[in-house]
């Protein structure tokens, strides 16, 4: 299945911040889908040609879908959807007027533009199935009011906002418990869902027009759970994006909390609330957590094990005299240090990613300690590496980490100094590194497929076999030596 990512790269030359961006649209806009009773089409725009591509859909759970279909890779010309092209053009939210027809299908459509540093990056598509008759009701309305000033938000480029911690694929969605709040932070709609997760808390009125915040604070045991509570509703109403909080009340029920401020154009509005019973399912959760725990405990224990292995390697490597045999085990401890870092990365992960940016400020460092060179050699990074999977962290960090050794071991003269810089560019599809040295260069007729280095023997073999990627060496200019290494992010296997 083609990933929004592969979509990306396909057919837009984004930035990986804004590939990122989309990729948070997509992970909240189920929101969107469910709030508006609405189907949600993401576009772009072909860097080849004028016409606009679909690269992901949601579909609402609250009402019958226009879409039965898939329609990811669908593509549009101007005249098929001019909305699209004004959306795009103008930077404003478009509505068509009259209904469309999709298939046999009466629907309304609308184009609004996602915007991100004042550019438009992608435009989505809010496409109402018109064929069911609704009667409007105080929950559709509070719905479809909130839904609106989210989608401002989109084309003012305020909302979302990247929060590592937002968890919005585990938080509670619409149909879980909807509260809508006014900017005072009194209650004006509560769905049903809501009200009963409120009452399984021990509340014993409705909601009505209460405060929220010190409301929910007075119904949870804890004291600094509760404030937690209370101050991400607070700071929701503030304009701050809320995580998602798990919270028990007195009673021993459990509920999860998110909150999201509203803020259409920059004016307050008031906050959304999402909440959800969770008492039921938490149990199945501890076991998951416990599964995890477990995963995480291995990796803690193998990276003690590679410890003990680099400790008796330092051990051998002081009693030894053979100059040759002291280099080959110093090379050694420092491999065997990298992957164990690695594996301490993943010990404290909670979904078996590692940020490389993180890690490889511990590991770089340690190549010119245990080098045993006597150059004075400078280390700078540039850009970003950002989040990879555990299976591409071990054999990338040792790719990296050879390059650099490498130069640090080989680019100069004994005594001499020199500066080695790794230069990140990430994208959807590819992660590029440039290790660079001002060194003496390469040695003449030097060919990576015949070396007989084994520390380039190793990268080759890991970048060929393990990272799915390429490396090239070649002369920098005005002196030195340029690797290039480009790995793509979700390797076929």
């Amino acid at each position: 299945m083609t990933t929004l990512s592969d979509l990306l790269a396909e057919h837009t030359q984004l930035s990986g911040k804004q590939v990122q961006h989309l990729q948070t649209v997509v992970a909240e806009w189920q929101l969107l889908a469910d709030l508006s009773f609405a189907d949600f089409l993401m576009w772009v725009r072909d860097d080849e040609d004028d016409d606009y591509v679909c690269v992901a859909q949601a579909r609402p759970t609250t009402a019958t879908t226009v879409h039965a279909e898939d329609s990811v890779g669908r593509r549009v010309s101007a005249a098929e959807h001019p909305q699209l092209y004004r959306a795009y053009r103008e930077t404003r939210i478009c509505r068509e007027e009259d209904p469309h027809w999709h298939q046999d299908t009466p629907m309304r459509r609308e184009s609004i533009p996602v915007v991100l540093a004042g550019t438009v990056i992608a435009v989505l598509s809010r496409e109402t199935n018109l064929a069911t008759a609704r009667v409007p009701s105080p929950l559709e309305i509070a719905y479809l009011g909130s839904a609106a000033d989210l989608c401002q938000m989109i084309t003012d480029g305020s909302f979302p906002v990247p929060a590592p911690s937002t968890d919005v694929h585990t938080s509670p969605r619409v149909g879980d418990g909807f509260i809508r709040l006014d900017p005072t932070g009194a209650v004006a709609f509560a769905s049903p869902n809501a009200l009963s997760a409120y009452h399984r808390m021990g509340l014993a009125a409705d909601l009505g027009s209460e405060r929220l915040a010190p409301l929910t604070r007075s119904l949870i045991a804890d004291p600094f759970d509760a404030t937690e509570v209370a101050h991400c509703i607070l700071g929701a109403l503030e304009g701050t994006p809320g995580a998602r909080i798990e919270a028990e009340s007195r009673r021993g029920a459990s509920a999860l909390f998110r909150a999201l401020p509203l803020r259409p154009k920059g004016k307050a509005a008031g906050a959304l609330v999402l909440v959800r019973d969770v008492t039921e399912v938490k149990r199945r959760d501890r076991a998951l957590l416990s599964k995890d725990a477990t995963i995480r405990e291995i990796h803690h224990r193998v990276k003690n094990n590679l410890q003990t292995v680099a400790a008796l390697l330092r051990l051998q490597f002081r009693r030894t005299a053979s100059p040759d045999a002291k280099e080959a085990l110093g090379e050694s401890v420092r491999r065997v240090a990298s992957i164990a870092m690695v594996h301490e990365a993943l010990s404290i992960s909670v979904d078996e990613r590692v940020d490389l940016d993180e890690l490889l400020g511990k590991v770089l460092p340690m190549v010119g300690e245990m080098s045993g060179s006597e150059n004075q050699v400078r280390l700078a990074t540039e850009g970003s590496f950002g989040v990879v999977s555990a299976a591409l962290a071990t054999p990338l960090v040792m790719v990296l980490t050879e390059l650099v050794q490498n130069a640090h071991q080989h680019a100069y003269s004994d005594g001499g100094d020199g500066h080695v810089s790794l230069r990140a560019e990430r994208s959807a599809k590819w992660l590029d590194v440039v290790i660079s040295d001002d060194g003496k260069g390469l040695p003449p007729g030097f060919s990576l497929e015949r070396t007989e280095g084994l520390g380039l023997q190793i990268v080759r073999t890991l970048v060929d076999s393990e990272l799915r990627g390429s490396l090239s060496l070649r002369p920098r200019s005005p002196q030195g030596t340029e690797a290039e290494l480009r790995v793509p992010l979700n390797p076929r296997r």
